[in-house]
């Protein structure tokens, strides 16, 4: 049983709190914690997890990819290492440990200093042209209404990968009314409401053209827009993190874009990394992203019943990014995406 104290109300009352409960035991926490000489001994080993965590958010481009892709791995989740820090500080409040609650400011710090630009929401208004992509999965048993869902956020020019050719007509059909121009290339295509020229496939070394690029003729004048989806990657017991395909794609798409010869430049799609992964350098060294520039929030984009990563990305070269946000979920496993840019 829970003993009691009386506790002043200061309006000359007095009234009884059991000690025993846990509320009781957070108020008087500090008073304990006066006389208590252990609370600089205790907690070694959640300082030293503090400090862990800091030290691999800090590092993580050191972290080798030779054992299973473990950098990439890590780059991919970078941002949920956060978690680690509110469950480190109960921690250490439970155990009355200065330091454990000294310790993990460290990663807080860190992580503020890497991903606290992405906790305000965006109130930037304005832009020239609205983008849009989305990964519509190839087994989605509704073609016709995920195209028209997407549609629906007023795109300009939107991007679909992972289109089996089975379905492919069930998204012209739905997308003609509200974009005149489109063209598809393998299981990736492009619509929009202004002229397209000089479509082509892209080889991203597959094997089969999961990759291209068009011209978009819009009235600020002409954007070379690429659409790629690149190969998955897996995480396996016995390989590690399997993105050896994804990372030779990457490369081949990086170099395609270097030889882009207008100064504006898009790329829209599933890249399966995120901007963090170091194997994308081939093509993030080169572009900016919108969501990074001008987002809301982390933006991320799969999987769509709990998202984890942002792997669906738009990223420009030569235009401004003023917004970017994820649009609601359709029948496909990724959320789509959108951006508006000032050419």
């Amino acid at each position: 049983m829970a003993q009691a104290y009386t506790a002043d109300t200061g309006n000359g009352t007095a009234r009884t709190r059991p000690t025993g409960s846990f509320a009781g035991r957070i108020r008087r926490m500090p008073e304990r914690w006066r006389g208590d000489r252990g609370i600089w001994r205790r907690g070694v080993v959640l300082a030293f997890c503090a400090v862990l965590v800091a030290l691999l958010m800090i590092l993580h481009a050191h972290i080798p990819n030779r054992i299973g892709n473990l950098g990439s791995l890590t780059e991919t989740f970078l941002p949920w290492f956060g978690v680690f820090v509110p469950l480190i500080a109960v921690a250490g409040v439970l155990r009355r440990s200065a330091t454990a609650l000294i310790a993990v400011l460290l990663p807080l710090v860190v992580w503020l200093n890497l991903f606290g630009g992405l906790l305000g929401e965006s109130a930037a208004t304005g832009g020239d042209l609205t983008i849009a992509t989305h990964n519509v999965n190839a087994d989605n048993p509704d073609p016709g209404g995920t195209a028209e869902d997407v549609a629906a956020a007023g795109a300009d020019v939107l991007a679909l990968q992972e289109l089996p050719a089975g379905q492919v007509t069930a998204y012209e059909e739905a997308l003609s009314a509200t974009y005149p121009h489109h063209a598809v290339e393998g299981t990736v295509g492009l619509w929009s409401k202004y002229p397209l020229t000089d479509t082509s496939p892209v080889d991203i070394r597959m094997g089969w053209t999961r990759a291209m690029r068009a011209t978009v003729a819009t009235p600020g004048g002409d954007v070379a827009v690429y659409v790629a989806h690149m190969p998955s990657v897996r995480v396996k017991l016995h390989a590690g993190f399997t993105a050896n395909q994804r990372d030779n794609s990457a490369d081949a798409l990086g170099e395609a874009i270097a030889r882009e010869r207008l100064d504006r430049v898009v790329l829209l799609g599933d890249l399966n990394g995120t901007m963090n992964d170091r194997s994308l350098n081939a093509v993030t060294s080169q572009m900016r992203s919108t969501q990074g520039a001008a987002g809301d929030g982390f933006g991320f984009s799969w999987p769509a019943a709990f998202p984890m990563a942002r792997i669906d990305q738009i990223m420009v070269r030569g235009v401004e990014p003023v917004s970017s946000w994820t649009l609601p979920r359709t029948n496909s496993d990724h959320l789509p995406i959108a951006a508006r840019v000032d050419l």
